[in-house]
């Protein structure tokens, strides 16, 4: 993740990292953020880098007992996992806001960077298959994003508003980055409700796409099934008024002339950024633009 890599080339208290809620869920009772807590993990260094999810040496003892219960157990919760999950319940059932909430855990994990949920209301992504309509944890987890999406939705959208921590934190910024993520449901929930205070002459985007291929998960895939343009020229198209700079990858130079077409300067960059060193490699270039 890319703000693993600013986090390690900016003093840690320099960097803001607004998250995605739109893929949050309630389950047994328990309020689970999973890409805030992505965030947090990475931000913490204690990311499981091999299931791209929870925490690193989990056990899952507590999953077992629930499914001896007989509880439908396909959202893998391990245990010090679920453990982020009581307190954030407990904390939001005290009267805590998200946001607030957010900052208590990342200040016990020891983390310097603010982690803010991009709102306190509740948004919730769905998208349509041929096996209905799903919630975003239900395609990705239980259907391991197998089945085609024809539609995405963002319930909620019309009445949620962007936090006024982030909305601060946006406005004071002296460069934002839209990082290397699935434009259809990981970033334009958050553009959706930010997008009217970033300045896009302080804002960098970066390509999620690279030689024909998504850097993570199934985003070729989901963008043409939404009939939209699966390339980095499709990607730059939707971002043009957010942002100003676009960050291509050297496999992809021959597309920077359209890109550039569209108004942006074009920075051409190895965007394909491996283990930490290479996520630590690609803050610092882009921190150079």
């Amino acid at each position: 993740m890319l703000a693993e890599g600013l986090y390690a080339a900016l003093e840690p208290d320099c960097l803001t990292v607004i998250t995605n809620t739109a893929d949050d869920l309630v389950l047994l009772g328990l309020t689970i953020s999973p890409d805030t807590d992505s965030v947090l993990y990475r931000l913490a260094g204690i990311f499981n880098e091999e299931s791209h999810w929870g925490v690193a040496g989990d056990s899952f003892a507590a999953l077992e007992m629930l499914k001896r219960y007989g509880e439908d157990t396909w959202f893998g919760l391990g245990d010090r996992d679920l453990a982020t999950h009581v307190l954030r319940t407990w904390l939001l059932r005290g009267g805590r806001t998200l946001t607030n909430a957010t900052a208590e855990l990342a200040r016990r994990l020891g983390i310097r960077a603010r982690v803010l949920p991009m709102s306190d209301d509740a948004v919730r992504t769905k998208v349509m298959t041929p096996k209905g309509r799903l919630d975003l944890q239900e395609y990705f987890v239980r259907e391991r994003h197998l089945p085609p999406v024809s539609r995405v939705e963002f319930e909620g959208l019309d009445t949620a508003r962007l936090s006024p921590e982030a909305a601060t934190a946006l406005k004071e910024a002296e460069r934002i980055v839209i990082g290397p993520s699935n434009p259809a449901i990981s970033i334009e929930p958050i553009l959706a409700l930010a997008g009217e205070v970033i300045d896009s002459q302080r804002t960098i985007a970066v390509t999620p796409i690279v030689a024909g291929a998504a850097l993570k998960g199934p985003t070729v895939e989901m963008l043409r099934g939404l009939g939209r343009e699966a390339t980095p020229v499709g990607v730059a198209r939707g971002y043009r008024r957010y942002a100003s700079t676009f960050v291509l990858d050297h496999r992809d130079a021959a597309e920077a002339p359209a890109i550039h077409e569209l108004g942006y300067q074009v920075a051409i960059l190895d965007t394909v950024m491996g283990g930490q060193e290479g996520r630590r490699r690609l803050a610092e270039e882009i921190l150079l633009l």
